[in-house]
């Protein structure tokens, strides 16, 4: 395939798969949701099966009630799960799949501070953002085919190229759109939260604790796919205005949470 012909699908590609976040910053997404959904659901399950369920009857209530605050806020029949795990972890998963670990259970002092964690990982579905990162090593591969293709990769030169696009994309690509995800999904978490009723002001408060929890323990951001714990809370300060008056705006409309640990 000629060169000119290759760049020219490739553009018919990108343009088609161009995409906004709810922070407006433009993306690229090639794999269709419903098959990310679908992902989402067999990963899920999987879990269920492989990790142990919290038995513990007041915990999961105290889940539930948070994240069902969060999830009223944009839609959709959410499954909610607390895996007996003491590290301080949660995710969720397209398909509208949340799992929290009791580590992260017993960290938090408050209700709040349970929010800001899950309006966060929240945030990561609302952007796409499994889906972003999927597209972005297809397209790394799909690079990587089209160089083999076009700069004969049995040459000395060819290997050379190969080797340095697989540094670039590790050092130079993947690695700072992850820690773009995590500051994004910091953004979206925050004001998710502010607008089903809970106080975004802890969110600070729990990410000092983390900081606290793993102290010595946290890689150099530059090469840490999440920000480092200041950068994190730095930025969260910054928005924390904007997301005061979206509380401020919940408290007006009724929306005040009561979730009790």
């Amino acid at each position: 395939m000629k060169p000119r012909l290759i760049l020219a699908l490739l553009m018919i590609i990108f343009l088609a798969a161009c995409a906004t976040t709810p922070t407006g910053r433009s993306q690229l997404v090639f794999m269709p949701d419903s098959e990310l959904d679908a992902m989402g659901l067999q990963a899920f399950s999987s879990m269920k099966n492989e990790k142990e369920i919290s038995q513990n009857a007041r915990e999961s209530q105290f889940v539930r009630c948070v994240a069902n605050a969060i999830t009223h806020e944009v839609g959709g029949n959410w499954e909610v799960v607390v895996f007996e795990d003491s590290t301080l972890n949660a995710f969720a998963l397209p398909g509208s799949k949340i799992g929290v670990h009791t580590g992260l259970v017993d960290l938090v002092d408050n209700q709040d501070q349970l929010a800001s964690v899950i309006g966060h990982e929240v945030g990561h579905v609302l952007a796409r953002h499994s889906n972003e990162r999927m597209s972005q090593k297809l397209g790394a591969q799909m690079g990587i085919s089209l160089i083999a293709a076009v700069a004969a990769p049995q040459t000395p030169m060819g290997q050379t190229a190969l080797s340095l696009l697989g540094v670039g994309t590790q050092y130079g690509l993947i690695m700072p759109f992850s820690r773009l995800h995590e500051s994004e999904a910091d953004t979206i978490g925050l004001e998710l939260m502010a607008k089903a009723g809970f106080n975004p002001a802890e969110s600070i408060t729990l990410w000092q604790k983390m900081a606290q929890a793993s102290q010595g323990e946290q890689p150099a951001e530059f090469l840490s796919t999440h920000p480092s714990h200041e950068t994190r809370i730095d930025d969260l300060r910054k928005h924390l205005p904007k997301a005061t008056k979206l509380m401020q705006q919940a408290h007006a409309a009724g929306k005040k949470p009561n979730c009790s640990k």
